[in-house]
């Protein structure tokens, strides 16, 4: 798929190392196309927060969350804690940095339904 196509639409790719980290322009570029998300450039991750309204949503969310993780082969950091609040940080661990992969899983994540 064209790397012009929005990133909702693209797939991670494997990476195992040997691909250079985003810099702070770069990445800060591709954020603007993951609303909801924050850098933590110090931290070389994205992250967004949730509040659901009960335990079983959260954990419905999460699961979802999971499944699109494994299918893409590119995994997330996920806290959940006080039963309702999720959080899901996104980093390169090959490379411990942002790639290109961390921003294509945040924006489909954004794209589940966290009903």
């Amino acid at each position: 798929m064209p790397e012009s196509c929005p990133l909702v639409e693209r797939h991670c790719r494997p990476c195992e190392g040997g691909v250079e980290k985003l810099d702070p322009s770069a990445a800060e570029k591709l954020l603007a196309e993951v609303p909801d998300w924050e850098l933590d450039a110090p931290a070389g991750i994205i992250r967004r927060k949730y509040k659901f309204r009960d335990f079983r949503s959260a954990l419905a969310f999460l699961n979802s969350v999971g499944e699109l993780a494994e299918q893409e082969q590119h995994h997330p950091d996920l806290h959940l804690t006080g039963y309702r609040h999720l959080k899901v940080e996104l980093k390169t661990h090959a490379i411990d940095g942002l790639s290109e992969n961390d921003f294509i899983l945040a924006a489909r994540i954004n794209a589940l339904s966290t009903d």
